[in-house]
């Protein structure tokens, strides 16, 4: 008996809806999975060491848009600089974009950073970013010469990473970002390699955001340089011997800024050019106690854009923790320009800004 085209019909709905079942369950298995694989990592995240980790400055975010609310940023995207707190969200990134990051960070300290996104078609979308930290000349001071030995010394700090996210499912994108990292004082230096991974699901087509990430996972690293370099007597109380063996000191190896992020996001949308985002985050960091971080973005007439936010909330310690900012979008030679201004509060360090000059082609 041949089948009617009502049967035929039903039989389609039918697997389309078992497809688009086993997509949704599919998405939030492999979810589920990460977050459980990044929860598993009781030695990075066993117990708080502040000021124990190398590479501090990693721990910067660049965006001026996700500083602005509160750093609340493992669930965002739309921006080539989102990779930074989960290359995951490089999956959702369709057209190609180039940013620039400038901020005169705490007590001078001059940051910029610098990222390309670039789609390729159905294999994924690929990121290249650089990082740059410059202290400036600070003079060298010592015991016998507190006010100066009429040296200077900087501090800089260098990162470059290559980054990759891709949409697995109607849902599920996945990312991962390789860094090499080098750190210099004086004369001395340390390099590393670190890995971020992350991983984002929407619950439900228009509906919210979940994300999780780690950053910087890797091996231990220290300094060695000609300013660990000494003369050293072997035995102080025999006179005669060679007092001036060169030596060199031994530094301890410390781990990277490794830190978990869990966020949710959710936007709502009143029509097409007028929304307001909610956005939370926990963070564990291996350096430092557990905190929240949540924000808010209002945008208005598609253009324009206020927000607001706290990070580290509940931190032990905190100093600060009050943002706030605004963005504007406007186009310019048919290509979209994108500006964003942040303001953050850090207590006795006193505050902060950043800038962001976005293009999307």
């Amino acid at each position: 008996m041949s089948p009617t085209l009502e049967n035929l019909q039903l039989s389609n709905e039918n697997a389309n809806m078992k497809a688009s079942t086993s997509t949704g369950i599919t998405g939030l298995t492999f979810a589920v999975f990460m977050l459980f694989l990044c929860l598993a990592q009781p030695q990075l995240m066993a117990q708080s060491k502040a000021g124990t980790t190398v590479g501090q400055f990693l721990k910067i975010g660049p965006s001026a848009r996700n500083a602005a609310i509160g750093s609340a940023s493992a669930s965002l995207s739309g921006e080539a600089i989102a990779s930074f707190y989960n290359p995951a969200s490089l999956g959702r990134l369709n057209n190609l974009q180039l940013q620039f990051t400038h901020s005169e960070w705490l007590a001078d300290i001059d940051y910029n950073y610098l990222i390309t996104g670039i789609p390729v078609g159905g294999l994924g979308t690929f990121a290249l970013q650089l990082i740059s930290l410059n202290s400036g000349e600070i003079d060298v001071r010592t015991v016998d010469q507190p006010l100066g030995t009429g040296e200077r010394y900087s501090v800089t700090n260098f990162a470059l990473g290559v980054a990759y996210g891709k949409m697995i499912t109607e849902r599920v994108a996945i990312g991962f970002q390789l860094n090499y990292l080098r750190e210099t004082i004086w004369h001395s230096s340390l390099q590393a390699f670190g890995l971020n991974f992350g991983v984002q699901y929407r619950l439900w087509e228009g509906g919210p955001v979940f994300g999780a990430a780690i950053s910087n996972f890797g091996p231990r690293t220290g300094y060695s340089g000609r300013d660990l370099f000494v003369d050293y007597d072997l035995d102080t109380g025999i006179a005669g011997d060679n007092d001036r063996l060169p030596a060199e000191f031994r530094t301890d190896r410390f781990a990277l800024p490794t830190a978990f992020r869990a966020a949710l996001s959710y936007a709502i949308a009143f029509d097409d050019n007028n929304s307001i985002l909610l956005a939370a985050e926990a963070l564990h960091p291996n350096d430092n106690t557990e905190s929240i971080n949540a924000g808010a973005e209002w945008k208005v007439l598609g253009r324009f854009f206020l927000r607001a936010g706290y990070r580290n909330l509940l931190l032990e310690d905190l100093e600060g923790g009050l943002t706030f900012g605004g963005g504007l979008h406007a186009e310019l030679g048919g290509r979209l320009l994108s500006m964003d201004y942040a303001w953050g509060d850090y207590g006795l360090l006193n505050e902060t800004q950043w800038f962001t000059l976005g293009f999307q082609f």
